[in-house]
């Protein structure tokens, strides 16, 4: 009875495109999902005005917040248009989380941000589970969130996302360059793909190529949409297990930007990062958008990861203890670089060797 009372009292709102009922299925679809990401700091549940959540803060000296905002990007189109919506919201929580990682910091919790024209219920919640699967694959908690039903902003079918992560590292554990020195290690941890950047230019390329969703990438054994719509890696479980045991003097999420913005984001002045090419194999995606783009090399490392989707600078000593503890959590990685003197203050901080 209640709710044909609330749907008569909703009927102007309905008529003009927003279906607040359909808004009230989704919180109770999803109330059960973000439930199985609880921690022990959590205090509420869905559907209240904001997200309650108490931090343990007794073994942390001088505690401090991290937060971190992001999107997907232009991948939500390919996503949209070929019905990829299960793992999307795993590259969401990625991009927040991998970014305050580079700091140093242990994430805690997660809100996200989802807006459409026309609110599908069972198609937000696809999205909402791959939310909460990547809050899990973090340790963090899908704390809360906003649906937004916006008639005549979005095409039929399409939607746009946003994520909101915080924090936590004690101010002595903070990583922010300053303990990089000449000498250093540089050490990359193996992407998944393209992840989510780059894919206006990759969008571009794709239609210029011909090739459909179920075709299969040239150089793989896989189709173009399992290649391009892989989740972005979430190095969160990895970067916990070396902080606890090892030095980590500098951290990189290769994002938009690629090597020559974001490594140098973890350094200090007076350093630069020397990068060599040949020290991994480039996955086949990355030749494909690079030969059917028409660029070159050092093009690519401005856009893209091209088969790193993170950086850690590292002492020397410590370097093959590190990647072994890496590729025993399951990633690739390689020793892809080191830390060199620069003189010049207004030289590229890094070089790379092709």
């Amino acid at each position: 009875m209640s709710g044909n009372i609330i749907r008569s009292r909703s009927k102007a709102y309905a008529e003009a495109g927003v279906d607040i009922s359909a808004a009230n299925e989704l919180v109770d679809r999803i109330r059960s999902i973000a439930a199985e990401t609880h921690t022990h700091g959590i205090l509420s549940d869905i559907g209240g005005f904001g997200g309650l959540f108490k931090p343990d803060t007794d073994k942390i000296s001088e505690p401090v917040l991290a937060a971190s905002t992001d999107g997907v990007g232009t991948k939500l189109k390919l996503a949209a248009a070929w019905s990829g919506h299960d793992d999307i919201g795993i590259d969401l929580v990625a991009m927040s989380v991998n970014d305050i990682l580079v700091q140093g910091a242990n994430p805690l919790f997660f809100l996200d941000y989802f807006a459409t024209g026309k609110l599908d219920p069972v198609l937000a919640e696809r999205v909402i589970k791959g939310i909460a699967t990547g809050c899990k694959q973090a340790g963090c908690v899908l704390l809360g969130g906003e649906t937004a039903e916006m008639p005549d902003i979005y095409i039929q079918g399409e939607y746009d996302l946003a994520g909101f992560c915080v924090g936590i590292v004690g101010s002595d554990k903070i990583v922010d360059g300053s303990n990089v020195k000449v000498g250093d290690s540089i050490i990359g941890i193996a992407s998944s793909g393209p992840h989510s950047n780059g894919f206006s230019l990759i969008r571009k390329i794709l239609k210029e190529s011909g090739l459909g969703k179920d075709d299969i990438l040239p150089g793989t054994q896989q189709t173009v949409s399992e290649v391009l719509l892989a989740p972005t890696i979430i190095y969160a479980e990895c970067i916990r297990n070396l902080m606890r045991d090892f030095t980590l003097c500098g951290m990189a999420h290769i994002t938009g930007g690629g090597f020559y913005q974001n490594i140098p984001r973890s350094l200090p002045g007076q350093v630069k990062a020397v990068i060599n090419f040949q020290s991994w194999a480039i996955p086949p995606v990355f030749h494909w958008i690079k030969e059917q783009g028409r660029l070159d090399w050092p093009d690519m490392l401005q856009i893209f990861n091209c088969g790193v989707g993170f950086v850690i600078v590292a002492h020397k000593e410590d370097c093959e203890e590190i990647m072994q503890r890496i590729r025993a959590l399951q990633l690739s990685c390689f020793e892809i670089g080191f830390i060199e003197h620069s003189s010049d203050k207004n030289e590229e901080q890094v070089e790379v060797l092709f």
